[in-house]
């Protein structure tokens, strides 16, 4: 884990980095249990192409973006929450093989994300089961009725912008490329009653709690998290898939080096040409606003006070 994320805070960029996670509804957790390594696939699918159409956007980012995603399955309790964690950053590397920098401090409205990622993934699932894929989906009318249902609600995507927390992310990220679903230092107890574990209980606060389960239904909890073999559970797509990143990690820092030099010049010739921008003291334009003082006011009377 320590490797994997040293090797990620290597290849992180002097930008703003986004944390999206798409969560699958639980409705789809029977599919997933009997066609994991095809639920999991269109997940990565519909999550990428959920980002990608939006970073291409022309009156988005107009550019291609990045992601590394890692899939994720269980909650604390060890039931089913296949979800994706992502980190994006904010920005596209453009056509002209510029950066088109984000402009705001969200990537993308989140509304609009989930509303895409459903449509994707819906009709990703309606196509499998026409060409077949779903072949232990066998209740007559099940496919139809479940898709329509899930067509009908809100999927949960959750995007924070982490500006001063990239390596944290990356660190927490990092715990997933490895970790199974419960450590032993969650355990309490185990005899013929049960098992005994702890676990986070994020409805109140995350406060620790404990848990008992029958041997069965602790061992039958632990196996829904076992993934396919020879399933990939961290991806990388964009100009950060592992064919490319190399090639494209150096130009998008040239560029944004560029970038960088041109804001500077820029801001020195503004500074330059005005004369109140020159410090007093040195003679220098270099001024810059470090903070704003609000103006006092006369109590009683609304007036605003000099000095």
């Amino acid at each position: 884990m320590q490797q994997w994320a040293e090797r990620q805070r290597a290849d992180v960029l002097p930008v703003p980095y986004h944390h999206v996670v798409f969560t699958l509804p639980h409705q789809l957790n029977g599919w997933v249990q009997l066609h994991p390594e095809l639920i999991y696939r269109l997940l990565f699918q519909a999550v990428w192409g959920t980002l990608d159409r939006f970073g291409r956007d022309p009156k988005r980012l107009n550019g291609q973006l990045g992601m590394t995603a890692v899939l994720h399955t269980w909650g604390q309790t060890l039931g089913q929450h296949v979800h994706l964690h992502c980190l994006v950053p904010a920005g596209a590397l453009g056509d002209d093989g510029h950066w088109h920098a984000a402009r705001s401090n969200y990537l993308f409205p989140v509304r609009a994300l989930s509303r895409r990622y459903r449509g994707l993934m819906v009709s990703a699932l309606r196509h499998a089961a026409s060409q077949h894929q779903l072949p232990r989906v066998t209740q007559a009318g099940e496919v139809d009725r479940l898709l329509n249902s899930l067509m009908a609600t809100e999927w949960v995507v959750y995007s924070k912008h982490c500006l001063q927390h990239t390596s944290s992310v990356v660190d927490y990220l990092a715990r997933y490329t490895r970790r199974i679903a419960i450590s032993n230092a969650r355990l309490r107890q185990v005899d013929e009653q049960g098992v005994t574990f702890s676990y986070k209980d994020y409805r109140q606060g995350a406060r620790s709690r404990e848990m008992t389960l029958s041997g069965e239904e602790f061992v039958r909890r632990f196996l829904l998290h076992i993934l396919p073999k020879g399933l990939m559970r961290v991806r990388h797509y964009g100009f950060l898939a592992n064919r490319c990143r190399r090639a494209r990690l150096e130009q998008l820092r040239s560029a944004l080096r560029a970038a960088d030099a041109e804001h500077k010049e820029n801001r020195v010739g503004a500074a330059v040409s005005s004369p109140n921008l020159v410090c007093s003291q040195c003679k220098r334009p270099h001024m810059y606003c470090i903070g704003i003082i609000a103006p006092n006011r006369v109590q009683g009377t609304g007036r605003l006070r000099r000095g």
